[in-house]
């Protein structure tokens, strides 16, 4: 080939293969635009010399996972209902100081420890741990410090996976052991979002991880989730004390709102057990752990979520021995999330799988503890389907 050819081949390649390839690669919704709506701009800032983001993770089947790296939240999910037509089914805001100024924890990952432990304290060999107080006299969600309030590093190693990092030092939030974070996002070709959780610390500690999005599988807050059906796989749960720390028992659902093994809609189970004393402790719904049946084996339901709205149906599958079920009993209207929605009492329902609450002041029930040089793992898969 001489060398004009040479050049023409070259221009050729240049002007029609690489703007294939690139458009290939970029987002298929026009620059910066999500499929939910979201400007990725609008999650561009730096936080503590840190800089947060908006990434998308995308199928071959059409579906949007949305996460910024500040705090590990999910802030848009969309997935296609009955008609085929995507729906965005989880709560959160449209840009990051959203988050910043209204602190909340939808669509958070959320560590060291999620939930509650009481009065910010609790026993590590031999000597005992204080904690700062965030929740009434107790710490939840790892605290003020907690990891729903840290800028994680990330890379996107394929367009349905991302891959977040975080060193969390020793003595943050009051917790020992320098600890190493992965968390890994991977929205796969048959619409499951799975979340695998890794961590290491060079001092014996605690830790419970997980994902705290607030689900409306309707894709509509102002309907609420009074119709949505809500099954667990539990016989049993832990009821709390009027502060809002369970009182050490396993109790059995049998009789009482939570008794969710047939899948019942959630305004039907709310308004049937109106008064009772464990629903009204919780503000009017289920704030509660309940204990699954599962024993940790990932390809047995723990959970199943259904809007017959959109037919969208969620299966829910984790290594944990707990899941949080929160009917989202203090939204109070207060707020407004994306597309200015209102934010109202029951506009969404958190499943989140986890250990139990207080853990570590129970030490019958399932450890938290991580020794120092050991591996922690925990996985939790979201499973989107449409009504047949």
């Amino acid at each position: 080939m001489n060398m004009t050819l040479h050049r023409v081949w070259m221009s050729l390649m240049i002007s029609v293969v690489y703007p294939l390839f690139y458009t290939s690669c970029g987002p298929h919704t026009g620059a910066g635009t999500t499929k939910s709506g979201l400007q990725k701009k609008d999650f561009n800032k730096v936080l503590h010399g840190d800089t947060t983001s908006l990434f998308v993770l995308e199928n071959d089947a059409g579906a949007e996972v949305c996460i910024t790296n500040y705090g590990g939240r999910i802030v848009s999910l969309m997935m296609p209902d009955h008609q085929g037509d995507l729906r965005d089914i989880v709560l959160g805001f449209d840009n990051i100081e959203e988050y910043l100024s209204k602190p909340s924890s939808f669509g958070a990952t959320v560590g060291r420890f999620a939930n509650r432990i009481a009065f910010g304290k609790f026993p590590l060999d031999g000597d005992t741990i204080h904690l700062p107080i965030n929740s009434g006299e107790h710490t939840i969600h790892g605290g003020e410090q907690g990891w729903q309030n840290q800028v994680f590093s990330c890379r996107q190693p394929a367009e349905n996976i991302l891959e977040m990092s975080y060193t969390s030092p020793d003595g943050q939030g009051g917790f020992p052991g320098q600890v190493s974070v992965q968390v890994k996002f991977m929205l796969t070709s048959s619409n499951e979002v799975r979340i695998d959780y890794q961590a290491t610390s060079d001092k014996n500690t605690v830790i419970n991880m997980t994902n705290h999005s607030f689900f409306n599988l309707s894709g509509s807050t102002a309907r609420g989730i009074g119709d949505h059906i809500l099954y667990v796989n539990g016989d049993r749960f832990t009821p709390l004390q009027e502060n809002l720390i369970p009182n050490g028992e396993l109790a059995s659902v049998d009789h009482s709102p939570f008794d969710l093994r047939d899948g019942v809609p959630i305004g039907e189970m709310l308004s049937k057990f109106a008064k009772n004393e464990q629903l009204e402790i919780a503000g009017g719904g289920l704030d509660h752990n309940m204990v699954l049946n599962t024993e940790g084996k990932l390809t047995d339901l723990a959970a199943q979520l259904s809007s017959p709205v959109s037919g969208i149906i969620m299966d829910v599958f984790t290594t944990e021995p707990g899941l949080q079920v929160y009917t989202g009993n203090m939204l109070d209207g207060s707020r407004k999330g994306k597309r200015k929605e209102v934010y109202g009492k029951h506009a969404a329902v958190c499943l989140e799988p986890q250990h139990f609450p207080d853990s570590p002041n129970n030490p019958a029930w399932p450890s938290t503890a991580l020794k120092a040089g050991e591996t922690y793992r925990s996985t939790t898969i979201y499973r989107f389907r449409k009504e047949s």
